[in-house]
């Protein structure tokens, strides 16, 4: 399976750097970020879409979370 080197802070945009940070602040994995942030296009497309997808709807944030790590296992991501 490819696998796509995460990005370290200093390789971040100011942008990308703020976003990771937030997250990793709050206790959150960045991974995907580190990794999306080597195309900045598709980095704020993501965070366009994601974020309000995550938090909003009838599903709570922690158990959407909890599924996508079950997903990610099942397919040796380990992200």
């Amino acid at each position: 399976m490819a696998r796509i080197r995460l990005l370290e802070d200093a390789e971040l945009s100011d942008a990308a750097r703020a976003q990771v940070q937030k997250v990793e602040a709050s206790g959150a994995d960045a991974s995907v970020l580190r990794g999306l942030a080597h195309r900045q296009d598709m980095f704020d497309h993501y965070n366009q879409f994601y974020y309000p997808t995550h938090q909003g709807g009838l599903v709570e944030p922690d158990l959407k979370e909890l599924v996508r790590l079950k997903i990610a296992r099942l397919n040796d991501c380990f992200t």
